[in-house]
């Protein structure tokens, strides 16, 4: 299709392709903006979804009429429409340019504990919020209402926060016709019993959503988040059956509802038990105050520390510990924030930051500075690798700094790293270190790559417009096989994570597709071939209701929850639960870690690395 932006056309180039959702490709034009580019009911993402289709159809129809009238002067972190791209003929709206981003990170990481304890404060998350208050507010005062207001539409940019897919905007005779369940006000629905708006989106229903995205962000769980048994999720809404209720279990890895100030929570129980409604209290926000406890700490907004007194003596966790058929043996603990970790060759290695440094687990400084959320780590043998941007650094003792260019699909520097090698993908081509400098191991498509690497094999795959591919490749060998036939979600990739053993991958991804998260894992073999898939709702209690906390032994997989861990078994193509450890709860969360070491099974948790031995 032949796309024309201010009467000149446009070659749209995949590997400049920025971002996909559920609803539009975004390609980066170059000159400080960006196209959203509708997609079309063929697009190859609604394959045979037929009710998806219709959907595009019916929102390139309306379009075509909205977009024109589309209120001009809205406030600044308002990311608007500035020109229309249209076909050859100009009659046809196809999608718009706008501002380009830079540097920015969607509001959903910031409900993310294991992004948050990487040195997000909470006087942040304040400071963001006061800011996307008063942007909201102004925008009411235009006439439009966000409707489809949530995490992923709202992108961060140092203390600045930033509304986007104005396109979706409510104002005039042009209704909200997306939502996204988890900040789906109650009070829109209707009597049938579903979680599917009956009633438009409103004033009201922009502020509920500004509190659940408040709340998120600040405790690392939403109003419905945690477990009920025997509850469904619709039922759970329609009864208001929220954290605050006695019987939810709670989230362990989410910050304790106690550490906000009272007046706070009331101000959230009003909302999301009691119903109450209009602009989330100014003054709530703007008396909100953070400090860190100097005993044991805790970060809190109240007058004194909610866990801990000042006086109370400190008992160390002790060195190991018995509970029923599990032997629990602290292998190392820190005052600071363990980092990373990985396991080669059976030996296990971290990286923790602790008195302004990141330091090896011999304790080794690797490098000095506070502690950032922004890079991306990992570990080669007594090297240390850090991206951050488009380069990545190998930081070795006894070496100066080797700096490497690297691909940044979204952000992620695209390199990872094995026992032997470093493998990297940069200008369209994936890269492994050799003896005698860098070796071509094949054709990846520039700037959209993510990458995954194991003892044996490594995994890769992109989305970029209208192309979807995954390929695997030996870690020993030059060579890629691409072209694989993989089941990819149809809705928009929030987030990626895979795990090896032998010759198996479990590659796990997060989609927002029709209001919901949902995540998949796809075991696939070294040689392309997919072995199983599962799917799960997020947050649902289950061994994939998260997608990290994971780790393979043999065609096996564990993984960890708030209640234990649980073994996954490969069996005639499917995935099945076959154990559950509810010995091990103490010792895990759904946040954990897992590893497998020559040892037996580690769990890295936020300051602790502990062994696992289940009888």
């Amino acid at each position: 299709m032949d796309v024309y932006l201010e009467g000149k056309r446009l070659r749209l180039n995949p590997s400049k392709a920025l971002g996909k959702g559920g609803e539009a490709d975004v390609f980066d034009l170059g000159d400080g903006r960006v196209l959203k580019l509708f997609k079309p009911p063929e697009h190859p993402d609604y394959g045979a979804l037929v009710a998806e289709q219709d959907a595009a159809r019916a929102r390139l129809v309306e379009h075509q009429r909205k977009l024109p009238a589309f209120p001009q002067n809205l406030p600044p972190r308002v990311v608007s429409p500035q020109a229309l791209a249209t076909d050859k003929g100009g009659g046809k709206v196809v999608g718009y340019a706008m501002r380009k981003l830079d540097a920015a990170e969607p509001l959903r990481r910031f409900g993310e504990p294991s992004f948050r304890r990487a040195g997000v404060p909470s006087s942040r998350v304040v400071t963001l919020f006061q800011d996307l208050h008063r942007t909201l507010g102004a925008l009411h005062g235009s006439g439009v209402v966000v409707g489809d207001f949530n995490d992923l539409n709202v992108l961060v940019i140092g203390d600045e926060a930033w509304l986007i897919d104005a396109d979706s905007f409510q104002f005039g005779p042009y209704l909200a016709s997306v939502f996204t369940e988890r900040f789906l006000d109650p009070l829109r629905l209707g009597s049938a019993g579903a979680l599917v708006p009956a009633r438009p989106a409103s004033v009201d229903s922009d502020w509920y959503a500004f509190g659940v995205a408040l709340m998120q962000s600040l405790v690392c769980v939403g109003p419905y988040g945690g477990v009920l048994p025997k509850v469904t999720p619709t039922e759970r809404v329609l009864r208001r059956l929220t954290v605050f209720h006695p019987d939810v279990r709670y989230p362990k890895p989410a910050t304790p509802l106690g550490v906000l100030p009272d007046d706070v929570l009331h101000g959230l129980h009003r909302i999301f038990v009691e119903d109450a409604r209009g602009p989330f209290p100014w003054p709530l926000l703007e008396s909100l105050r953070f400090q860190v406890c100097a005993s044991c700490g805790v970060e809190h907004a109240r007058a004194t520390c909610p866990t801990c007194r000042p006086s109370a003596v400190h008992t160390p966790t002790p060195v190991t510990t018995v509970r029923g058929q599990v032997v629990a043996t602290r292998l190392f603990s820190t005052e600071g924030v363990v980092v990373h970790a990985c396991v080669e060759e059976g030996v296990l290695r971290w990286l923790v930051h602790e008195r302004g440094a990141w330091r090896r687990e011999d304790g080794a400084v690797v490098l000095q500075g506070p502690l950032q959320a922004s890079p991306t780590w990992a570990i080669h043998g007594a090297s240390t690798l850090v991206g951050q941007g488009p380069e990545f650094t190998v930081l070795a003792p006894g070496r100066r700094p080797e700096r490497l260019g690297v691909d940044a699909p979204e952000g992620r520097p695209a390199f990872a790293a094995n026992a032997r090698h470093r493998y990297w993908a940069h200008a369209g081509v994936l890269w492994r270190d050799g003896t005698y400098g860098p070796e071509r191991l094949g054709d990846v498509l520039e700037g959209q790559t993510r990458l995954f690497v194991g003892p044996r094999f490594g995994l890769g795959f992109h989305r970029a417009g209208a192309l979807r591919d995954a390929f695997v490749f030996a870690a020993e060998r030059p060579g890629l096989k691409d072209g694989l036939k993989l089941p990819w979600p149809s809705g928009r990739l929030v987030d990626a994570e895979a795990v090896f053993e032998g010759a198996l991958c479990w590659l796990l991804l997060a989609e927002e597709t029709a209001g919901k998260t949902v995540h998949h894992c796809v075991v696939v073999g070294a040689d392309g071939g997919v072995k199983a898939s599962a799917t799960a709702r997020a947050g649902d209690g289950s061994w994939l209701g998260t997608l990290r906390g994971k780790c393979a032994a043999g065609e096996a997989l564990f993984a960890a929850t708030d209640t234990g861990l649980v073994r996954v078994a490969l069996q005639q193509g499917q995935l099945v639960p076959v154990r559950e450890f509810p010995d091990t709860e103490p010792f895990v969360d759904a946040d954990t870690r897992l590893l497998l070491t020559a040892q037996g099974l580690v769990a890295v948790g936020r300051q602790t690395v502990t062994l696992l031995r289940m009888s």
